[in-house]
């Protein structure tokens, strides 16, 4: 199996007067993936990518980056990382051009101002080169964080929160970037509130709350092994009970007795034939039923389910 390119274990961060923002996280990134760590707010996303960012300062545990251990080897480490931080953090009265220029020889890359050029082009920040920062929306100043991020031609790219504040369209365009860098070898670790942003992009989903990682997973599978299917059935006529033949179903009936409500599945399509056998049984008891209403589990359930259990069982 390769060698990941990142490789946590252990991760413990315990500030001072005893908040555990990290609990022991271990964690694999594999090289030329996009993976998406989901969360509440204060779960420990950022704190985990200020750990490996050499930002925040760690309590226990390691971190391996390309191979090397952080500890001992963390700047030259860092220059093949990059970081899109949640907060804007730049010189607004200097242009889009220079920053982003600056940006790469931090990181100890020799000027190249083709590459500068075809980074601000990739994010069509190429016509606002010469603008002072401040002048630019919101969603512009964003796209110029993501510019100064990968200036220094990063092997493994962390966005914090990428598209937060920013509009739809504009949010959509950034997918497509970001999916242009995975297309060249970036590994690309996101952490985001919209869940739809993962179930759009990430090969693999991690879930973390407070500073534990719940569960990592291929998000396809995660989909099939905690999806459900949730079908809701409106009667013609009101019941008492439940007819004998859904005695071997999911279903609970509404306190109206006017809906019979399914809840089954296991993300691999046996929801869907329940759902039909439910509609069957209903007929054959002669139960007649006007509508019905059928979605399948988004990531967005599983997500809330996985972070309630955890508040359950703490």
């Amino acid at each position: 199996m390769p060698q990941p390119i990142l490789d946590i274990r252990g991760l413990t961060k315990v500030y001072p007067g005893g908040l555990k923002a990290l609990d022991s996280v271990d964690l694999e990134i594999r090289k030329g993936e996009i993976f998406a760590l989901l969360g509440p707010n204060g779960a420990g996303k950022t704190t985990l990518i200020g750990a490996v960012c050499g930002m925040v300062r760690i309590s226990s545990g390691t971190i391996n980056a390309f191979g090397e251990d952080l500890a001992r080897h963390w700047r030259s480490a860092r220059q093949r990382i990059g970081l899109v931080p949640q907060e804007l953090g730049f010189d607004m009265f200097d242009t889009v051009e220079r920053q982003v220029g600056y940006s790469r020889g931090l990181f100890g890359r020799a000027p190249d101002a083709s590459r500068v050029e075809e980074v601000l082009r990739s994010l069509s920040l190429w016509e606002k080169r010469g603008e002072e920062i401040r002048k630019l929306s919101g969603g512009m100043k964003r796209r110029v964080l993501i510019a100064k991020a990968l200036a220094h031609d990063p092997e493994l790219l962390f966005l914090d929160e990428p598209t937060a504040g920013v509009d739809v369209e504009l949010r959509r365009d950034m997918w497509r970037q970001i999916g242009a860098l995975r297309e060249q070898g970036v590994t690309v670790i996101l952490t985001t509130h919209y869940i739809e942003e993962a179930e759009e992009m990430a090969d693999r989903v991690g879930v973390i709350d407070k500073g534990r990682l719940l569960l990592v997973d291929e998000k396809d599978e995660m989909m099939k092994r905690l999806g459900r299917t949730e079908a809701h059935f409106t009667l013609a006529a009101q019941l008492s009970e439940l007819p004998p033949a859904l005695r071997d179903y999911p279903v609970t009936l509404a306190e109206d007795g006017r809906t019979v409500c399914y809840r089954g599945g296991d993300g691999t399509g046996k929801g869907k034939a329940e759902v039909a056998a439910v509609a069957t049984a209903l007929v054959q008891s002669g139960i007649v039923f006007t509508a019905l209403d059928q979605r399948e589990s988004s990531l967005e359930d599983i997500f809330v389910g996985l972070v309630e259990q955890q508040g359950l069982a703490a």
